[in-house]
This record gives C-alpha cells, sequence and structure tokens, in this order.
C-alpha cells in the first residue's frame, strides 16, 4: 500500500471529528481550538514523561532538549487563546446550550500534565470515576514520582543536602517546599561554573513554569472576555477557579531562592 500525505497523518479521521451540535458559526472554531490544544498536549505528556526519565537516569542533555520543546509548544497553545478570544458573549451563548455538562476541568491530558509537574491533589480524581482506564490512569500518575521530584532525587545523588523526606514521599501529596531544597538551589546558582548543568537545569525548570503560568493566564483572561463571571459548563467555578490555580508554582524553591541571592 502506497503511504500518501492523507494516510500517513489519518486525515480523513482527523477532519472528521469536528462535528459541531449547532448552527452556531463559532463552534467550529470553539472545537478545533480545543482538538487542537489535546494534540499538543499529548505531545507535551510524550516529552515530559521522557525527560523524567532521562533526568533519573543522569542524562540531562536530552532532557534539556526535551523540556525547551514543551516550553515552545506552551507558547502555541498560548497563541491558541488568542484566536479563541475572537469568540464574543454573544457567538459563545448561541452555542453554549450544547455543551451540556462538559468542560476544559474535564481534559485527563491537562490534569496529567498538572501531576507530572507537581501539581498533586487527590480531589481532581473525581471528575474521571465515570471512566475507569481514566481514572486508572490519572491514579498512578497521582502516586508516581513528578518531574521536581525525580530533579531532587538527581541533587540527592550530586551530594546536595535533600532531605529524606522529599527523596522519598507520598508523591500523591502536595508537594511542601523546604528551606534545604532553597539551599541547595541557591548554592548552584552562586557558582554556575561548577554546577554548570544543574544550573542549566533549573532554568529549564523556571522557563517550563513561566510558560505554563502564562498560558493558565491566557485561559482565564480569554474566559473573562467571552462569559465574564459566570460559573463554568459542568459546574466549574469559571474565573474564580482559575486564578486561584495561578497561585501554585510548580517548582517553589525556585522561585523564593531568587530573593534571597
Amino acid at each position: 500500500m502506497t503511504i500518501t500525505y492523507r494516510s500517513y497523518l489519518r486525515l480523513p479521521e482527523l477532519l472528521a471529528c469536528q462535528t459541531p451540535l449547532s448552527e452556531a458559526h463559532d463552534e467550529l472554531l470553539f472545537i478545533s481550538i480545543h482538538q487542537a490544544s489535546e494534540i499538543w498536549l499529548k505531545l507535551c505528556l510524550h516529552e515530559l514523561f521522557a525527560a523524567r526519565d532521562r533526568i533519573a537516569a543522569d542524562d540531562l542533555p536530552p532532557a534539556f532538549k526535551m523540556m525547551a520543546r514543551v516550553a515552545r509548544i506552551m507558547a502555541q497553545l498560548i497563541q491558541s487563546w488568542e484566536i479563541l478570544a475572537t469568540m464574543t458573549p454573544a457567538d459563545y451563548s448561541a452555542m453554549r446550550g450544547r455543551l451540556g455538562t462538559s468542560s476544559g476541568f474535564q481534559s485527563d491530558q491537562y490534569r496529567r500534565i498538572e501531576f507530572l509537574l507537581g501539581n498533586k491533589n487527590p480531589a481532581m480524581l473525581r471528575p474521571h470515576e465515570g471512566e475507569p482506564a481514566v481514572h486508572a490512569t490519572l491514579s498512578a500518575d497521582l502516586a508516581a514520582p513528578g518531574l521536581y521530584d525525580a530533579v531532587l532525587r538527581l541533587l540527592a545523588r550530586r551530594g546536595f543536602a535533600i532531605p529524606a523526606d522529599h527523596v522519598e514521599r507520598d508523591f500523591a501529596q502536595p508537594y511542601a517546599p523546604h528551606p534545604a531544597v532553597e539551599a541547595a538551589w541557591a548554592a548552584i546558582y552562586a557558582d554556575t561554573a561548577r554546577y554548570w548543568d544543574l544550573y542549566e537545569l533549573a532554568e529549564k525548570l523556571v522557563d517550563l513554569d513561566y510558560r505554563v503560568q502564562l498560558w493558565r493566564f491566557g485561559h482565564l483572561k480569554t474566559v473573562e472576555r467571552v462569559i465574564g463571571f459566570k460559573t463554568g459548563t459542568g459546574g466549574t467555578a469559571g474565573i474564580g477557579y482559575l486564578a486561584k490555580v495561578l497561585e501554585t508554582p510548580f517548582f517553589p524553591e525556585l522561585a523564593t531562592m531568587r530573593t534571597r541571592l
């Protein structure tokens, strides 16, 4: 069988997935943006899991490339909010009734990224209880070490005084910052020539956190622009929830350490 552009990319199946449920002109925009975002999130997961494994294996250069790629994907996702924001409140109202209880809050790929980056919250499993396979995957991700956990284990192997309960812990629980971890990062930034690869790792983490936070902020401002302060579909808190997650950095000591330098 001859492989063509259409067959390799499975374009007939892919382009048949945009099926609006209303006559609203902007529903195709809404579907396309979210489906494209889910494809990008799939690639983010592919890169982040591989980066975590490379860090665990003390093989940092490939991890740097993978993390940098995710940061660039985030730039693409941030730009997608600019496109979605061309939808006005009237445009959205014309199709919102067709969404039922569906909500971006239910994106299991987004939740997997949050877990992998360290924002662990067992309560976030509840929206997926109706899909056993998805729930099982998320439960495994919740209990597994995240990207930052792999980094802290690396620092411990390199001789930094990382507390034992930060190297081995209940990974399903939210991460608690520790002064000893902040001190380790401060030592790395104080002698970048000696710890260059760890310094580069730190900056890759900071850039990743920065880009994801910008993406979160873009989501908040787009929702604010399109629906204001209404309750989100699916009963979510809308703007209130989105604002709260902006207060959650993924790698907290890399932020607080900057103040003490």
